[in-house]
Parts: C-alpha cells; sequence; structure tokens
C-alpha cells in the first residue's frame, strides 16, 4: 500500500471545501486528517461534511499536531506568508494558494524560512501539472509552431461584492493578484525567461481601490506577451501563443473542470477560420489531485516541488513591476535577486 502524506488544512475557504480537500481525497499520496478554523463548531461542520477526523478551533492547535506531515494554506493572500512560516516552522511542508506572497520582500522571508527549516515550499499553481500544460510545453520544446513569438492571455469574472477578500485592498484583493498572475506565469512558462521590462494599465474601483481591469504588456528576449484579467467582466479565460509557423490555444487555461474533457487547438495558420486546427482532447482528471499527489511524492521521496520558489518570487517581481508602471506611466524593470 501507498504511503500517504498526512495533511492538515488551514481554514475553511470556498476553494478548500469545494475543490482542493475532495479532490486530495481521491489521490493515491495524500490522506487529511485535520482541518482548522478560528470558529471552532465551523471547522466540525466541514470536517464532517468532508469526513475529516480531527478538527481544531485555532490554526495553532493545527500547527501542534505531530501526525501532521503537510500543511495545505488556502486563507486570504495576507495570512499566506505568516502561516506558512509558522507551519514550516512547526516542522510542515506547507502547500500555499497563490499568490504565495504579497510582495517579493514576503516571498524571500518565506524562501529563507524553508532553508532554514529545511521543509518543501510551493505555491499552489495547479496548472502547472495539468496534462493539457505538459502537452503545450511539449509541443514547443519540439518545435510544432516553430518560433514562440506573442503570447496572449485574458482571465476574467464579475464579483462586485464589497465583502469579498478579492475586493478588499488591504489584505491583497484585486484582479491581478487574483488571477493576473496565472497570465504572468503563463507567459514566462511559454518563453522559459524573464520578462526584460513590463508597462501597465489598471481600472481601480474607488469604493474598494482594487484593480478591476488590468492590462500588461511583458517584454522578452525572445517575443512580447499581453494580458488583460479582470473582476468585473463577463466570465472569459483563454491563451493564444502563437509562432513563426503556427499557434496553440489553450480554452479552459487555469480552471480545467475535472468532470469534463479539456482541449486545446493547434493550428498551421492555412485557414484563417481555423478549419484545419487539430484538436487535442485530455482525458477526465482533476489538477488539484495530481497537484496534491505530486507534493506528496516530493516529500516522501526527497526531490524538488514541482514549482520552486524561485519561480514564485520571479512572478511576484512582475506583479510589482506592473504595479509600480501604472503609477509611474513608465515601463518598469522586474527586480532581480541572488537567490
Amino acid at each position: 500500500m501507498t504511503k500517504r502524506v498526512k495533511w492538515g488544512v488551514l481554514g475553511a475557504a470556498n476553494i478548500a471545501v469545494k475543490k482542493v480537500i475532495p479532490a486530495m481525497q481521491h489521490g493515491e499520496w495524500c490522506e487529511v486528517i485535520a482541518l482548522a478554523s478560528r470558529e471552532l463548531e465551523k471547522a466540525q461542520r466541514f470536517a464532517r461534511e468532508l469526513r475529516i477526523p480531527t478538527a481544531y478551533g485555532s490554526y495553532d492547535e493545527l500547527l501542534s499536531d505531530p501526525d501532521i506531515e503537510a500543511i495545505y494554506n488556502p486563507l486570504p493572500n495576507h495570512l499566506h506568508v505568516p502561516w506558512s512560516i509558522k507551519a514550516a516552522e512547526a516542522g510542515k511542508h506547507v502547500l500555499c494558494e497563490k499568490p504565495v506572497a504579497l510582495n517579493t520582500r514576503e516571498a524571500i522571508l518565506l524562501q529563507e524560512a524553508r532553508d532554514r527549516t529545511g521543509v518543501r515550499i510551493e505555491e499552489a499553481f495547479m496548472v502547472r501539472t495539468h496534462p493539457q500544460w505538459l502537452k503545450v510545453l511539449k509541443l514547443i520544446a519540439a518545435d510544432r509552431i516553430g518560433q514562440v513569438r506573442s503570447v496572449m492571455g485574458h482571465f476574467s469574472y464579475h464579483n462586485t461584492d464589497p465583502q469579498n477578500i478579492r475586493n478588499v485592498a488591504e489584505i491583497g484583493g484585486g484582479g491581478l493578484m487574483d488571477i493576473g498572475c496565472y497570465l504572468i506565469y503563463f507567459a514566462r512558462l511559454v518563453f522559459r525567461e524573464e520578462p526584460r521590462r513590463v508597462v501597465g494599465l489598471i481600472d481601480e474601483d474607488p469604493a474598494t481601490r482594487t484593480d478591476v481591469l488590468t492590462s500588461a504588456l511583458l517584454d522578452f528576449p525572445g517575443g512580447q506577451a499581453v494580458m488583460t484579467c479582470s473582476t468585473r467582466m463577463t466570465p472569459f479565460q483563454r491563451v493564444q501563443i502563437l509562432g513563426t509557423r503556427g499557434r496553440i490555444e489553450v480554452q479552459i487555461p487555469v480552471n480545467a473542470p475535472p468532470d469534463q474533457s479539456t482541449r486545446i487547438l493547434i493550428d498551421d495558420g492555412s485557414d484563417l477560420f481555423g478549419a484545419g486546427a487539430e484538436i487535442v482532447h485530455f482525458e477526465l482528471c482533476d489538477q488539484y489531485t495530481i497537484q496534491g499527489d505530486l507534493f506528496a511524492r516530493s516529500i516522501l521521496e526527497d526531490t524538488d516541488p514541482a514549482v520552486s520558489l524561485t519561480e514564485s518570487i520571479r512572478n511576484i517581481a512582475v506583479i510589482e513591476a506592473i504595479f509600480r508602471s501604472t503609477r509611474s506611466g513608465l515601463w518598469e524593470v522586474p527586480a532581480t535577486f541572488d537567490y
């Protein structure tokens, strides 16, 4: 029988109780044994519903549980680093929701905690190990569309609730931190390099002071990436990757459903309607199950996680540069660090 890593979950965020925990419970390498909330009754309710054996009324109690080996941290953005560091100092490995930190300074503190404690810490970019993105990277490496010159991404949803954490500026709300981070990550992943400079444009809600419509242009040595994200538009997501001999379209690049087949299109451009495009379908899978199992295996087999903290810091550096650009009105250069 496969040895399973024993997990504890900090909080009862929607993404945790509706998506990640059920998915991990279907994995071969994960066993969720505890859930904590600041309200014991809430923790007990979700523990019963999700068949989790132990509920705690505080995060500290969960971190003190000697049986827990790894922590999943889906807390609001401003609590990612403080509680991930506490978990690391308690000897727990950490899978933390994106964005892993509010800024590069915080992210470096997290990296230092990882190095000091010897645990593994990974940002939960579940897209990185979904079969559709593994296929995209394989096609690009095989020169299927020639040299990549442009990446165009869009991600939007509509949420006007002022109480929703995505609309609270003080805790790291806003579209760029919530969903724009994916579009930046995809561009960096495809080009396999860092942008030399970026320029951004933000429409900010005066009531919430969060960015509700953000666009950015990223200048890479090998080409350019254009991205738009919004928290006040119709739900939509798409990534187009254009090369010198073809293009790849990823139709649901982030929220790939676990109960429906996803697909990508590979088009050589011979017909502007895309009539000759090859459609690649993928078998049903849950990217959160894959993410949890791969992180658990990295613990058990003493290997590196799928997404390194170095990659996460670089992604946040681009986000910071876009924010700076929207204030300065100029091109900004993402910060670089010695890791």
